[in-house]
């Protein structure tokens, strides 16, 4: 665990933050867009799975007095998923103020039955484009989908990670397994948990809002001050913005730690330019680990570049595929990849979900964005970007954990081809589709 300055908390001041310092400099297009913006003085523990995650929400929440917040893709109804359900409901009934918001995509199984259960004990449901009927697909947007996972408790705990709450032997898709998914999430105390909260509450808020638009809409039209009503509403909607003060990195006090979202409004880009940033500066070593990998021609290019400067580019993918089109997408890159010096691993002891990269040994993120289209040009996502050697250890002994039990995937055994190409311009041909169906822009 990397622990918190404590001088820095016991000050009381307002925290000091500063923006990821080269960014602007090697990409010019980053100036146009929303940065990491890190603060000092966190704590930051990395948890492995559900079986980690879990036990520590749980305690927090026991403990809680004034609210919760809690944004999830998938919220299952199996036993782990259902103590963070009655550990929700207990707190709502002693009076915690607890609001919960869930995709209607991601849990549109278990919704039926989940949702009557914590509003019967006081729980405030948001559904995040909720999908009764199929007709629901016809409506805009309704491909972009809420992906984050995220938790906050009483504003000084938050949980931010690639784990949905479901058992970790649990797929929806191939029912149970022995081994457990690989995935990893973080614990935050300091002042970058005031980012999530607000996160949280702009997100709850947006999927509220989306059931009872027309109900906000006639309350702005009773209300005596109307304007007044909306800058409240719009300020309820309002996604995190830490203002940068003048200073580096270096000037704050360990650890840290910066929140990034990913949204369908200013900050399109901002996670795919945080990690683009940090391969482009790297002298060492590059560790990466995605399930769902498609990135596009910045990103690759950046992969590419480092390998080719001698820096050592490790991928951990998936080999025990659950969607076998993700699986054709990612391999659908490999020559191109491997061509460069890139080294590939495929992890098959169990399913891959974790989401997580170091580089070199200062560097690091774990959060809910995948490496594809959906996670950068679509969904809704939110990572921590971590600055802090002993932190980054951490995860690379995981890396290496993983990495001893994969399958490296030989470049001798891996050809250009016609039939490669072809399976490369099928699978650049149906991003492209699916990006303009769900009204993307822009070169991906």
């Amino acid at each position: 665990m990397a622990d918190a300055d404590p001088d820095a908390a016991r000050t009381g001041e307002a925290p000091q933050v500063a923006e990821a310092d080269d960014a602007s400099r090697l990409d010019p297009l980053a100036r146009m867009a929303p940065r990491a913006v890190f603060t000092g003085g966190n704590a930051v523990r990395l948890l492995r799975g559900g079986a980690e995650m879990f036990p520590a929400m749980l305690r927090a929440m026991a403990v809680a007095q004034h609210e919760i917040w809690l944004a999830t893709y998938i919220f299952h109804t199996d036993p782990a998923a259902s103590q963070v359900a009655e550990a929700l409901c207990q707190a709502a009934r002693r009076g915690v103020q607890v609001k919960v918001v869930i995709d209607g995509f991601g849990s549109r199984a278990t919704l039926p039955t989940l949702e009557p259960l914590l509003c019967e004990a006081g729980v405030h449901v948001a559904v995040f484009r909720p999908i009764h009927r199929w007709w629901n697909w016809l409506q805009p947007g309704q491909l972009r989908r809420l992906h984050q996972k995220l938790c906050v408790i009483d504003g000084e705990v938050a949980y931010v990670g690639g784990i949905n709450i479901i058992d970790d032997r649990l797929d929806l898709g191939h029912g149970w397994s022995d081994e457990p998914r690989l995935d990893f999430a973080v614990e935050l105390r300091g002042p970058v948990v005031a980012s999530v909260e607000q996160a949280g509450k702009a997100v709850w808020s947006r999927a509220h809002l989306g059931q009872d638009f027309r109900e906000e809409i006639k309350a702005i039209a009773r209300n005596a001050e109307p304007m007044a009503h909306a800058r409240r509403l719009l300020k309820r909607l309002k996604l995190p913005a830490i203002k940068a003060v003048k200073g580096t990195l270096a000037e704050l006090p360990p650890v840290r730690a910066a929140f990034v979202l990913r949204d369908n409004l200013r900050r399109r880009r901002t996670i795919e330019r945080s990690y683009i940033a940090a391969m482009r500066r790297a002298h060492g070593r590059i560790d990466l680990a995605s399930p769902y990998f498609y990135p596009g021609g910045p990103f690759r290019a950046a992969l590419r570049q480092a390998a080719r400067r001698g820096v050592q580019v490790r991928l951990l993918l998936q080999g025990k595929l659950d969607y076998r089109i993700a699986g054709l997408a990612a391999r659908s890159l490999y020559d191109e990849l491997l061509g460069a010096g890139v080294r590939i691993f495929e992890y098959t002891p169990a399913f891959l979900h974790a989401k997580v990269a170091r580089v070199d040994d200062e560097w690091a993120t774990v959060g809910s964005s995948n490496i594809d289209p959906l996670s950068l040009l679509l969904n809704l996502e939110a990572n921590v970007v971590v600055r802090d050697p002993q932190f980054t250890a951490e995860l690379a002994t995981e890396f290496d954990r993983a990495f001893a039990v994969s399958q490296e995937i030989d470049p001798k055994q891996s050809r250009r081809s016609v039939q490669g190409a072809l399976r490369r311009g099928l699978v650049a041909w149906a991003a492209h589709v699916y990006l303009r169906i769900a009204g993307a822009t822009g070169k991906y």
